[in-house]
């Protein structure tokens, strides 16, 4: 494993423990919640990546689950979300009558959530929840539900494990703060 910190990293914010502890915990409590149903789990690419396959992973081999992903963009090459949630891919299987689970990296200002709860709920799932690994409250914007959250973080803007800047750094297994300078180069 790589232990050089990479350049324009400020500080650790949650290690790959922490990560991994807030994941297996989301995981009882989803299993618990649907021990009797099957389950389709939605990943919101690009940022959700790693964390929809540790969580599929951390669930028991006796929960019927599937996958799919969706592509939306709100935040473009910039730290601060446009505002404006575009859908880039969509779901590949339907979610009608299905248990629908959400698994989206960061909620914000709420906005990028919403439209999804939206979008996939106007498609008759037998059910809509969602999973949040982290929550940042203090840009909030839309009163959004979500049913299973990780970890709240800081105001500040974070990557690693699967969220970037400028498409650098999903690839670390901690989340972490930028440097300020990195923002102006």
């Amino acid at each position: 494993m790589n232990t050089v910190t990479p350049k324009g990293i400020a500080a650790i914010v949650f290690t790959a423990e922490e990560i991994a502890a807030a994941t297996v915990r989301l995981a009882e409590v989803i299993a618990r919640d649907y021990a009797s149903e099957p389950v389709l789990l939605v990943g919101v690419l690009k940022g959700a990546l790693f964390f929809t396959a540790d969580l599929a992973r951390a669930l028991p081999d006796s929960l019927d689950i599937s996958i799919d992903f969706l592509a939306v963009t709100s935040y473009g090459n910039s730290d601060r979300s446009s505002g404006e949630v575009r859908l880039l891919k969509d779901m590949s299987e339907g979610a009608e009558g299905k248990h629908v689970l959400i698994v989206e990296d960061i909620i914000d200002n709420g906005l990028t959530l919403s439209y999804l709860q939206d979008l996939i709920g106007r498609r008759h799932p037998a059910s809509l929840r969602s999973c949040v690994l982290l929550d940042k409250p203090y840009r909030r914007r839309v009163d959004v539900k979500v049913d299973y959250l990780g970890l709240t973080c800081p105001d500040t803007f974070i990557v690693g494990y699967g969220l970037d800047y400028q498409e650098k750094y999903r690839n670390l297994p901690y989340l972490a703060r930028l440097e300020p300078w990195v923002f102006e180069g």
